[in-house]
């Protein structure tokens, strides 16, 4: 029986037997439904997500008419990453002329919005240039990224040093108070990028901090919407399930700790965003098969009850892909696939 070539969570590669291939499939499906309380995948599904897995091919894409289109987060930073030393305007245009990007997304080096707000004004002209020069819709990203409002970088007391001494009612009020914060930053940087023409506003890592965080993105949506009913807001997850750092906290009658994908994005349609963008962590002990089961399984769920395109999130440690700093093709390439074809997402 020949083998299958493939990969761990962390990229290293590894041989399994078709049987063992299946059977991580099939684990990944039910930790899936079982961890989130969704359907698991059907049969045909499981077996479309093993001929996806099993190709001999080095690179895997979906038939004619099955494309998705593609969003960004710290767009034009990719490039300068690795050593080209290229300004961001100009990135952007590469990415749209050579790239064939089907959006484009201006950001700040740092990607946080507490940061953002002390650069803002310099920020607003290097977005007017690319306007200019660039044809696709262009949107403005950053991270909420509340952390930044606590001591010692930040006004606010640090949660994670109160909650071990047993501090539960400070902690909480320190986040609120965080919240507070970045819930007026966001109004500052999202109102003047979408007054300097951006076509929308991408929220990145979207509750990296927990509870809190999510409850100042959304209530800043809501404001944003009744203060620019058209504009375009993606809110791209950083977890799989909204960490209850607060615990308790509550939007429209929603409890926000532990909500999984197809939860996340009820509170994020009422709140008035455009886009989600699902997340789905990658295990990195564990199969490239069994992560992309798993992503696969919560994101279609996700898919079933979204009133609002989603767009899952397939990159470094997220949407099955390998936790590497340059993600292999052979898993990239699956992982859309599988997305596209099996979750039938709106978009990656």
């Amino acid at each position: 029986m020949s083998n299958i070539l493939t990969r761990l969570g962390d990229g290293e590669f590894i041989s399994f037997t078709k049987d063992e291939v299946r059977r991580e499939i099939e684990e990944g499906v039910e930790d899936a439904a079982d961890r989130a309380e969704v359907d698991p995948l059907s049969k045909e599904d499981i077996d479309k997500l093993y001929d996806i897995v099993a190709d001999p091919r080095k690179f895997v894409s979906v038939e004619p008419g099955n494309e998705l289109i593609l969003s960004y987060d710290g767009f034009p930073m990719k490039l300068t990453r690795v050593g080209i030393p290229i300004e961001r305007p100009q990135i952007l245009k590469v990415f749209e002329r050579a790239f064939g990007s089907d959006t484009l997304e201006m950001a700040y080096v740092h990607y946080s919005i507490k940061p953002l707000k002390i650069n803002l004004s310099e920020e607003v002209a290097f977005f007017a240039e690319s306007l200019q020069g660039t044809i696709a819709p262009l949107m403005y990203g950053a991270m909420p990224n509340m952390g930044l409002y606590t001591k010692p970088d930040g006004p606010c007391e640090n949660a994670a040093e109160l909650l071990p001494l047993g501090k539960i009612k400070e902690a909480q009020e320190a986040q609120m108070e965080a919240g507070e914060y970045l819930e007026k930053d966001i109004m500052l940087v999202a109102s003047q990028m979408y007054e300097a023409g951006a076509d929308g506003f991408d929220f990145d890592t979207t509750a990296a901090s927990g509870d809190v965080e999510f409850y100042a993105v959304l209530r800043a949506i809501e404001r944003l919407k009744a203060k620019y009913p058209e504009m375009g807001i993606e809110v791209g997850m950083s977890g799989e399930f909204i960490l209850g750092f607060h615990g308790s906290v509550e939007y429209a009658g929603t409890r926000l700790a532990g909500l999984y994908p197809h939860e996340q994005i009820k509170v994020v349609e009422k709140a008035g965003g455009t886009i989600f963008g699902s997340v789905v962590n990658t295990n990195s002990s564990r199969s490239f098969p069994w992560n992309l089961a798993r992503a696969v399984t919560m994101c279609k769920a996700c898919g079933e009850v979204a009133n609002i395109p989603v767009h899952a999130n397939v990159g470094m440690g997220v949407g099955g892909v390998p936790l590497t700093p340059v993600t292999p093709i052979d898993c990239v390439s699956r992982a859309s696939t599988a997305m596209a074809e099996i979750a039938r997402m709106d978009g990656l």
